[in-house]
């Protein structure tokens, strides 16, 4: 009687041992991660064996817009400059030979290798993430994904001028562009 409690006891410190072995490995992945600096910059993500120079109109689906009018309205300005640079033209109606779409979003990054403040506080800043997607208008299979994440400025005065470079720095990698 008295073995067999001792084999589940050292059992269940066997298995609290790996579960804290665990638990303290994914501890270190996490602050090692947080240690890190974020990357930034666009990011390409094309489909294979697709002839991105065939497009020749394009439509807008929902995607996430900017909750504020006047930013969604900047970014789709921005996209539709550089798909018609692309030669591709804005369908009068129905679907076009592919769906365009956008995500955006924003966020604070704080800077860890930074000195703190006066008060304690780490470099705080604001960083956009916008996604263009390409769209198969039938089955809505992405065909080609745009990402940017970048600094951004919160002057509203400089935002338009933000969306518009950071736009251009992503249509900048299309497939067709790239080489040149």
């Amino acid at each position: 009687m008295m073995i067999s409690v001792m084999m589940i006891s050292v059992k269940t410190v066997s298995v609290r041992l790996r579960c804290a072995a665990a638990l303290a490995m994914c501890i270190d992945l996490a602050v090692a991660a947080a240690g890190q600096m974020p990357k930034y910059g666009v990011t390409v993500m094309p489909e294979k064996n697709v002839d991105y120079a065939a497009f020749k109109t394009y439509s807008w689906t929902a995607g996430q817009p900017s909750a504020d009018k006047t930013i969604d309205a900047q970014i789709v300005a921005a996209v539709d400059r550089e798909l018609g640079a692309l030669g591709l033209i804005k369908a009068a109606s129905g679907p076009g030979d592919v769906l365009a779409t956008y995500y955006s979003l924003s966020r604070t990054d704080v800077n860890l290798k930074a000195k703190p403040d006066a008060s304690g506080a780490l470099p705080r800043y604001w960083v956009g993430t916008l996604v263009v997607g390409l769209l198969e208008p039938d089955s809505r299979r992405r065909l080609l994904r745009l990402r940017i994440d970048q600094p951004i400025e919160v002057d509203r005065s400089k935002l338009e001028a933000t969306i518009n470079d950071a736009v251009a720095a992503m249509f900048a990698k299309y497939p067709t562009r790239r080489g040149k």
